[in-house]
Parts: structure tokens; sequence; C-alpha cells
């Protein structure tokens, strides 16, 4: 019988920030009593980051008055520096909920993705400079207490999403209605502008929806005008968690030709996606299920080694995107438990790494400062009729542990307490091993 052998003596650093997300809580703070909320689900899976990105169209988190430049400060023609200006109430609703939750906000400057037939938010800005100092009183609102604000030292601030989606398209440009070069403007105005006012703030993106030639340009323009990038922020949705990494090493190797080799490199959308037409309702389905967990568990897994800095799920607002949490109860779907189970590395001292790999499996494993294990593990392959895997685990010391489970039929069921884990699990299936 193969064996997954891990040395436990060979510690390596802390655990990156990879169970972060789009979208916090379903809850609401001014609401007493509530018929559904995933709250306390939400806070248990202690999810580090929420980005605010897409949040406008969920009533959830505050609807059509929350989140996006356009709802924040409606009327452009106004007064910049009038608190009047500018409508905060149901953005500090939303943040406030996440931070009840354990949760912080990485701030997206910008606007919600159009899929109507007339754009309105994504048309560029009649002046950036304007907008950039918009910008900066939204800062000064959350981090200063300007406008009656908030002092919440919330430091990733991102500039736009995704502007080189629809490059070629005249008619449907849902995300960035101008130029490449006007949004390089609008970038370099803004980056420089923000990082002038609050230097200690980390001020970056711009949230590429993956055409990473686009992104050279980018890079390389950005360079060319001195512009600061504190992070690098990219999306990919995929089907093998190797293709992540590929792209994450793409990402790195770009920065570094740039200049910008000491920018965090944030992965922050992503999840399992066959394909955009014919194969698009087959992948919906597949992150409501078993296989999104084992997706989400494996690319975590292959994250952890690479060059990604942080990982953020897309998502976990109601939508069909969200594999953690079911859109009509509320109640944790098979996804949310890799999500949760990752929360727990945040309390181990060290990582530790497999000393061997086994085909189609992939781990985490940590030990805390007595020393006590932590591991977690999937059996993922994009073939859905692949064979039982049948297997040892070894962390080399006596001891006894707790194997949970969640496959078909178990959600994190604990199925085993034994001195020597024995696995036989169907494709997809997901184990958490914890040392008692």
């Amino acid at each position: 019988m193969e064996t997954l052998q891990f040395d436990l003596s060979k510690k390596l650093g802390k655990f990156k920030l990879l169970n972060a997300t789009n979208g916090g809580p379903w809850h609401k703070r001014h609401v007493v009593d509530q018929l559904r909320t995933n709250f306390n689900d939400y806070k248990a899976a202690r999810i580090p980051y929420s980005r605010n990105h897409d949040s406008g169209v969920i009533g959830i988190y505050g609807g059509p008055y929350s989140h996006d430049i356009t709802n924040i400060f409606p009327r452009f023609e106004a007064d910049v520096n009038d608190p009047a200006s500018y409508d905060f109430a149901c953005t500090d609703e939303a943040i406030l909920t996440c931070l009840d939750a354990g949760t912080e906000t990485f701030f997206r400057l910008g606007q919600t993705i159009e899929h109507q037939i007339k754009k309105h938010g994504t048309i560029p800005p009649a002046d950036f400079q304007k907008w950039a100092e918009i910008c900066e009183h939204i800062i000064l609102h959350y981090n200063e207490g300007w406008a009656d604000g908030l002092h919440l030292n919330i430091q990733y601030w991102e500039i736009w999403n995704e502007p080189d989606l629809d490059p070629d398209d005249a008619t449907n440009k849902r995300t960035w209605g101008g130029t490449k070069a006007q949004f390089f403007d609008l970038y370099e105005i803004t980056a420089k502008h923000l990082k002038a006012k609050f230097p200690h703030l980390k001020i970056g993106g711009p949230a590429l929806s993956g055409n990473m030639e686009w992104g050279a340009e980018f890079l390389a323009e950005m360079h060319r005008r001195k512009v600061p990038m504190d992070f690098f922020s990219w999306h990919i949705y995929a089907v093998d968690p190797e293709h992540v990494i590929r792209r994450a090493n793409t990402a790195q190797r770009l920065m570094e030709e740039n200049g910008y080799g000491d920018a965090e490199n944030i992965l922050n959308e992503w999840n399992y996606v066959k394909g955009w037409t014919e194969e698009f309702q087959y992948s919906i389905n597949m992150i409501h299920g078993l296989k999104n967990a084992s997706f989400i568990l494996s690319t975590m897994a292959l994250s952890q080694p690479s060059p990604i800095d942080m990982l953020m799920y897309y998502d976990t607002r109601p939508s069909a995107f969200n594999g953690v949490f079911d859109y009509y109860s509320y109640e944790p779907l098979k996804g949310y438990y890799p999500m949760k189970w990752y929360g727990m590395f945040y309390d181990m001292a060290a990582e530790v790494r497999s000393e061997n790999t086994l085909d189609g499996i992939y781990s985490l494993c940590g030990v805390d400062a007595d020393g006590k294990s932590l591991c977690m593990l999937t059996y993922y392959s994009d073939n859905d009729n692949s064979p039982e895997k049948e297997f040892a685990v070894d962390f080399g010391k006596d001891a006894k542990y707790e194997v949970y489970l969640v496959d078909e039929s178990h959600d994190e069921a604990l199925i085993d307490t034994t001195a020597h884990p024995v696995l036989k699990l169907s494709v997809h299936a997901c184990v958490l091993i914890k040392e008692i």
C-alpha cells in the first residue's frame, strides 16, 4: 500500500492567507430577529479578508447604495470635499458586519461588473484626478474618521476591476468602458495620489481578468511611469489546480521583470469553471457540490508553496459561483469545510510538507506549538469517474488521530480514531486528520 509521509521535524514558515473570499456573511447588523443568517458558520471559518467587489448587487450588503464609487459618491459633479456629497451608510454596515465576523475588508475602489445593455458606472470617470480625490476621501472616512467616519485601518485598496475584459468588444465592455490608454492614465493618477496621501497603506490592482499579455503591458507601462504598486491582483477560473499555479508563476515573472518583484502576488478571484459556453452549466453544478470542495482544497495546497501571497475565493455572496453556502437555506455546502479547516491552520506554529507525493492527492499539514499535527487532504481529478484510492498517512510518531470525512454521504463526519490512518477515498473526497 502507498503511504503519504510527513517528517514533523522539518518545520517551515506560517500559513498564508488562503481562505479569503469575495463577499461577507449574509447578515444585517440593524435587524434584530433574522430568519436566515450564515453569520456563525462564516465566522467559524476565520476568513481573514472579504473583497467587496460585486457586493453592490446584493441586498444583504446594502444593494445599490454600497461599495461602488458611483454609489458612495452618486453625483460626480458634487463637491469632493463636502461630506454631504457622500453616502456611506450601507457600505459602513457591510464592512462592520464583516468585522463582527473577524473579517477585514479588501476594498475594491471601482465598479461592479455590468451585464446590462447600457453601461453606467463602468464608463470612465469624466475627471481622473477628481476620481482619485473621491477615493482619497473614502479612505479618510474609513481609516481617519472623516465625515462621521470610522477608524478601521483598512490596509488593502484596489484600483478598479478587470480592465482587460472585453478589449475588442466595442458594444459590450462590462468592466471598463474606455481604452487601455485611458485606464493606464486612471491607474497612474490614482495610485500616485493615494500613495502620496497614505504611504503606509497597500495600493494596488488592477484585478486582471486573466489576459497576461495585457498585464505585461500594464506592468511595463506602470514601471516606465514610476507608478508605485504594493500588490498585483489577477483572476483565473480553471479546472486544474496546477494551471492556477502556472498562472501565478507567470504573474510573478512579469512582476519581477518590471520592477515589482517585492509587491504582493494576489489571486483575488478564482473558482472551478470548465468553460463559459456549453460547459458553463456543468461548471455551476460542480461548484455547488463535492468536486468544488476538492478543487478548493487542492488549490490551497498548491498555493502554499507558490508565489501567491493571498487567495480570495469568488465567491461567498449569494450567487451561482458560491460553492460555500446554499443560496436559499444559507446552510454550508461541501465547499465550506475546506475553507473552515484552513482557518484552523492559523493556529499552527509551522507548516510541514509531505516527504513524497501520491498521484492525485493534495495535502496541507502543520504542527502547533506543542508539536501536534493537523493535516487536510483531498483526492482531486477533473475526471469524475476516477477509481478509488487507498493509502496510509504516516506522521512518523506514536499518537492518536481523529479522521473527519467530507464526501457525497458525509459532511465533516468523524469516521475513525486511530494511531495509523488508512484512507480509502472516492474521487473528490476531502479528509481532515487531527492529532488528539
